[in-house]
């Protein structure tokens, strides 16, 4: 009985040592540079700001969802020697997301993961998922701006002039020129596959399999639409987005399409609207940046 109490007693005196444990880092500072309150995990070493999107109203099937219900962005910070770890969520509307990933991106940040939360809600809401490595103080205030630049002004609307496929009247030999690969040009739609292979589960799979990059346009060469897909491996996946975005093209998903895979492959979707010939120039930049090509 003797030790059995004595356990307890310990245990909650490490308990009470941990939760009397100083954060390793300005608190204050952060949550200035963050823009947003944060509070001290001591257990986990963590200390965890969040700003509450109370901006926004969102109805899901009828469902007027709050904060706590998943409306809420985060960045948790952890000290690791000498540097210090972040990893966050922000909650973007669509329109956000691209001002969002900027502001990640410049500020030294790593864009991880692009998914949605619910489905069928008004406004369509993102979340984006970031992290970094560094000094604390360095990554809070990229945090900030990632937080600021998701609460920013809606963008302007789409132009209304509409692209159809029936209507395209694109140059193929140009677009081939372009992008460095040879695509297929059929109904109104000219679109490249580039295939690279995996394993998973002992097999071995290929393009025909879904591991593939690929690019649809349609239009002219004077105004287009792309969307596609690009598979690469996860060290490739933040010089992708840069080149992307430095071209201009949106970034709406980034996730995985399978597990356990060797070697490990994310999948990033785009779309993107403008002149032909910048859209493949933009593809091919990200395209030279993954192992298959």
């Amino acid at each position: 009985m003797k030790h059995w109490f004595g356990a307890l007693f310990l245990a909650a005196g490490i308990t009470a040592a941990a939760a009397a444990q100083p954060a390793p880092f300005d608190t204050a500072a952060i949550e200035k540079a963050a823009g947003a309150k944060g509070t001290w995990i001591a257990a986990e070493g963590v200390f965890k700001v969040s700003m509450p999107r109370t901006d926004l109203s969102v109805v899901a099937e009828g469902v007027k969802l709050t904060p706590p219900m998943g409306l809420t962005s985060w960045a948790s910070f952890r000290k690791d020697g000498g540097r210090s770890i972040v990893m966050g969520d922000v909650v973007v509307t669509e329109d956000r997301v691209a001002p969002a990933m900027d502001a990640a991106l410049s500020g030294g940040l790593e864009v991880t993961a692009l998914h949605n939360h619910f489905a069928g809600e008004t406004p369509r809401v993102m979340f984006m998922h970031v992290g970094g490595m560094g000094d604390a103080l360095r990554l809070a205030d990229a945090v900030g701006k990632v937080f600021a630049a998701s609460k920013g002004p809606a963008a302007d609307a789409a132009p209304t002039n509409p692209i159809d496929p029936a209507r395209s009247a694109l140059d193929p030999t140009a677009l081939d020129r372009a992008l460095g690969v040879k695509g297929d040009y059929a109904n109104g739609v000219y679109k490249i596959v580039v295939g690279r292979s995996a394993r998973m589960h002992g097999e071995t799979l290929g393009s025909a399999m879904g591991v593939n990059t690929w690019a649809a346009m349609a239009g002219t060469m004077d105004r287009a639409s792309v969307d596609g897909d690009v598979v690469m491996k996860e060290a490739e996946l933040q010089p992708v987005l840069k080149a992307l975005r430095k071209a201009g093209i949106r970034v709406v998903a980034i996730h995985n399409h399978m597990t356990g895979e060797e070697p490990r492959l994310v999948f990033l979707h785009y779309w993107g609207i403008g002149p032909a010939a910048s859209l493949a120039a933009g593809v091919r930049s990200a395209l030279a940046l993954t192992s298959a090509r």
